[in-house]
C-alpha cells in the first residue's frame, strides 16, 4: 500500500492536498466533510485586516448617539473588534474539537499595524499554523519597490513576536526580483511560502458602466505560472513551498509535487466539482504512485525541480522559439 502522508511546516498531513482559504472553509460542517474525505489540512477563510477596521468604524458611526460621552466610542469600537474576532476564534476551537487534521488560520493583511495582536489569540484558540495572505499592489508611484517589499518583512517580524506556531506567507508574483525575495523571506523565518495568491480581477460592464468582478474561479491552464516558480524555488528557499492556483485534478497535484511543492491548495475545483473531488484527487495520486512504483511522496517529491530536472532550461526559457519561430 502506498502512503500519501507528508509533512508541511512540521505538521503531519494525511495527504498533501489542502483546502485553501475560501468561503467554503468558513463553515464547521464543511470542515468536517473535508476531513472525512481525506484533506490533509484546511485553511480557514481569511480574516481581513480592512474588514475588522471597517466593522469598527461602521459601528462607531451608526450606533453612537450624539450625547454619548467620549469613552463610549472606544468601548463600542473595542466590542465590535472583539465580537468579530470571537466568531473566528470560536470556529477554530470547534474545528479542533471535531476534526483531527491541522487547522490553519488565515489573515489577509496589508500592514504591520495593531491587527498583529490578533495572531496571539488565534494561536491560543488552537490553530496549528497561520497563513498570512500578503499583497501590496505596486500602484502607488510615490513608493519604490524596496518600500513595498519591506512591508512583507515588517508584517512577518511583528507576527513572529506574537506567536510560536508556524507562519506561511501567501504571496503574489509582483516582485522585481521574485527569486531573491522568496529566499530572503525564508531567511526571515517564514515556514512556508504559498505560490501564488489569487486576486480580485476587475472587469467593466459596458451596459451599466460599473466595475464588476471576473474570473472568480481558476482554470487548469493557470497552473503554468505557479508550476514554473515552484520548480525554480523549491531547491533554493529555506522553508517549504506550497502550490496554489490551477490545480483541479490529480494530474495537477502530481505535477506540483514533482516540481517540489510539499503541499498543494485547492478551492475552485471544489466549487465546480463538489467536495468529492478530494477523494478523486487523492485516489488519482495513489494510483499514479502505484503505477510508477513509489511507496511514499518523498520518493518523487522534487524530482522535476529546476535543480534535479534533466532539462532545467525549460523552466527558465521565456520565448516560444519552437512554436513561433519554426524551430524543431
Amino acid at each position: 500500500m502506498v502512503s500519501i502522508e507528508t509533512k508541511y511546516m512540521g505538521l503531519e498531513l494525511r495527504s498533501p492536498l489542502i483546502v485553501g482559504s475560501s468561503g467554503l472553509t468558513n463553515s464547521l460542517k464543511n470542515i468536517e466533510e473535508f476531513a472525512h474525505r481525506g484533506a490533509g489540512a484546511v485553511v480557514l477563510k481569511s480574516l481581513f485586516e480592512e474588514q475588522i477596521q471597517l466593522e469598527i468604524s461602521h459601528t462607531a458611526s451608526h450606533d453612537i448617539p450624539g450625547n454619548y460621552y467620549p469613552e463610549a466610542e472606544d468601548y463600542i469600537s473595542n466590542y465590535s473588534r472583539q465580537h468579530h474576532l470571537n466568531e473566528y476564534l470560536e470556529l477554530i476551537r470547534k474545528a479542533k474539537q471535531k476534526v483531527d487534521i491541522p487547522i490553519i488560520a488565515s489573515i489577509n493583511c496589508i500592514s504591520a499595524d495593531e491587527w498583529t495582536a490578533f495572531a496571539r489569540k488565534i494561536e491560543e484558540a488552537g490553530a496549528d499554523a497561520l497563513e498570512l495572505n500578503v499583497f501590496i499592489l505596486p500602484s502607488d508611484s510615490g513608493h519604490d519597490g524596496e518600500e513595498n517589499e519591506q512591508l512583507y518583512f515588517n508584517i512577518l517580524d511583528e507576527v513572529k513576536k506574537e506567536v510560536k506556531i508556524p507562519i506561511a506567507l501567501k504571496v503574489s508574483y509582483y516582485f522585481s526580483g521574485l527569486a531573491k525575495m522568496m529566499v530572503k523571506l525564508s531567511w526571515a523565518g517564514a515556514k512556508s511560502i504559498v505560490l501564488f495568491n489569487r486576486f480580485y480581477s476587475p472587469d467593466i460592464n459596458i451596459d451599466t458602466m460599473k466595475v464588476v468582478s471576473s474570473h472568480v474561479f481558476s482554470t487548469p491552464d493557470e497552473i503554468a505560472l505557479p508550476l514554473r516558480w515552484v520548480a525554480m524555488l523549491s531547491d533554493r528557499v529555506y522553508c517549504d513551498i506550497c502550490a496554489s492556483t490551477g490545480v483541479h485534478d490529480g494530474s495537477g497535484l502530481i505535477k506540483q509535487l514533482l516540481a517540489g511543492a510539499k503541499a498543494v491548495q485547492i478551492a475552485s475545483t471544489l466549487y465546480k466539482e463538489g467536495f468529492g473531488q478530494i477523494d478523486v484527487i487523492n485516489l488519482e495520486l495513489k494510483r499514479w504512485m502505484e503505477k510508477h512504483g513509489f511507496d511514499k511522496i518523498a520518493d518523487f517529491n522534487g524530482r522535476m525541480s529546476l535543480k534535479k530536472s534533466d532539462n532545467p532550461a525549460a523552466y527558465e526559457r521565456v520565448q516560444f522559439m519552437k512554436h513561433f519561430a519554426g524551430i524543431d
